[in-house]
């Protein structure tokens, strides 16, 4: 089987707060496989940003890493020194933000931003400019040439975020790391850059690690599915797997909360009764008790594994 572009091992995060020791990610394992799309789900506050921040190399000064490791093709992104990190962010390791508007620079041109990033190259000016005119057109993006010459704010919200995709995909990086990409999006320019994800992975070949609270974009995009809770994996599988037959009821009561179950018109949305437990104070056992209507007595006692091959869950009923 090939090696893993990514794989995080055992991996656990805390902050350092004034109100204690948050645990903020607890013994994560995921694997991403070249040229696969895997998706993270769950609800704010599950550790999605901390992980990815983690990958980066990009957490907050009060962070602490107490254990695990991150192998990118073999080599721990933990045990690089800050010089060597910054060689593979934005070459092999590359990112997409939720807001573009806020990640691309309100005073410069988007030409200038696409060639200051190539400068690593030793390409002209005229051939960067090339360059990016021509991924530019790859994403989407009509007249790319008029296009560089525009500041971000002449650019509308999918067209900016088009063009962060085509940033982010232009050192045709191993891993593309998505953080709510289309979010800030409407449905039709959600839909449509989805399928350019979609056309663009397949054209490059690069890993996806793509974040999202909506459920139908990770159903339409993602080869696999990793269900965060609370700082932990509760789920993972092929997104097929996770969506048709969950084994977690955290995941079968984020699916039930998916508005495009709702059959009837109603003003009354479904949610998940209960809220998150303190982090900075875990209860014993089963983090996810005190809001699941299965649980029984080994849930208080002990916290359950991440059980199974190809489709896992950390529940002590979920084989039931």
């Amino acid at each position: 089987m090939t090696a893993p572009v990514l794989e995080i091992a055992d991996l656990s995060v805390s902050y350092h707060t004034e109100h204690g020791v948050l645990r903020a990610l607890r013994d994560i394992n995921i694997k991403i496989q070249p040229g696969r799309i895997v998706g993270i789900v769950g609800e704010s506050g599950c550790g999605k940003s901390t992980l990815i921040s983690a990958i980066a190399r990009l957490l907050a000064a009060n962070a602490e890493i107490e254990a695990g490791s991150i192998l990118f093709r073999h080599e721990d992104l933990l045990e690089l020194d800050a010089e060597a990190m910054r060689a593979l962010r934005g070459v092999e390791i590359s990112m997409v933000f939720q807001d573009p508007m806020t990640s691309l620079n309100p005073v410069m041109t988007i030409g200038r931003q696409m060639t200051d990033i190539q400068y690593r190259d030793d390409r002209s000016t005229a051939e960067k400019l090339a360059r990016a005119a021509s991924m530019l057109e790859r994403v989407g993006v009509a007249d790319p040439a008029e296009q560089l010459k525009r500041y971000p704010h002449h650019l509308s919200g999918g067209m900016r975020q088009r063009v962060a995709i085509a940033m982010a995909l232009m050192t045709e990086p191993a891993l593309l790391i998505a953080d709510e990409p289309t979010t800030a999006l409407d449905a039709t320019l959600e839909v449509q850059i989805i399928h350019r994800l979609q056309q663009l992975q397949r054209d490059v070949g690069c890993a996806i690690l793509f974040i999202s609270h909506h459920l139908g974009v990770i159903a339409e995009l993602c080869d696999e599915v990793v269900v965060m809770y609370a700082g932990e994996v509760v789920e993972s599988g092929s997104t097929r797997d996770v969506f048709l037959k969950p084994r977690h009821p955290y995941t079968r009561k984020l699916l039930e909360c998916d508005p495009a179950r709702i059959e009837q018109a109603t003003r009354n949305l479904p949610v998940i009764a209960g809220k998150l437990p303190d982090l900075a104070d875990l209860p014993m056992g089963c983090v996810f008790r005190s809001r699941c209507d299965e649980s029984i007595d080994i849930c208080a006692r002990e916290r359950p594994a991440l059980d199974g091959e190809d489709h896992c869950a950390a529940c002590h009923v979920a084989g039931q």
